[in-house]
């Protein structure tokens, strides 16, 4: 993976250089970091046993995670926003993490399924 440094002209870039490339640009949209990379060899055939579990794991993952971030505190259970306030102020505490609050939710949400197997 390349990293780039844009220019003033181009501030930040993301998606592919075309619709048939295997290339793409991603920023990070907190500390501005560009970077590339190449979509080599993807896999064709059925998935196994294990990467039909660990699809499932991280479909589940992602369920919560949205179910987290669109809690409010008028909520009659407040399990999930009470969640969403404990991980928004780790990630606000937590600078070396690049993503998003989304993801990093989602890694929080994956870890805590992947220690339960």
């Amino acid at each position: 993976m390349a990293k780039i440094q844009p220019m003033g002209l181009i501030e930040t870039m993301s998606g592919k250089v075309c619709t048939h490339s295997d290339v793409y640009f991603r920023t990070n949209k907190r500390n501005g970091n560009v970077s590339s990379g190449k979509m080599c060899n993807p896999y064709q055939g059925a998935p196994s046993a294990n990467q039909t579990a660990v699809r499932t794991k991280f479909a589940s993952a992602v369920a919560s995670a949205k179910a987290i971030l669109a809690a409010t505190a008028s909520d009659v259970e407040q399990t999930n926003y009470n969640k969403k306030v404990a991980y928004t102020a780790s990630y606000d505490a937590n600078r070396s993490f690049g993503g998003t609050l989304f993801n990093f939710v989602m890694k929080k949400e994956y870890a805590l399924l992947t220690a339960g197997v």
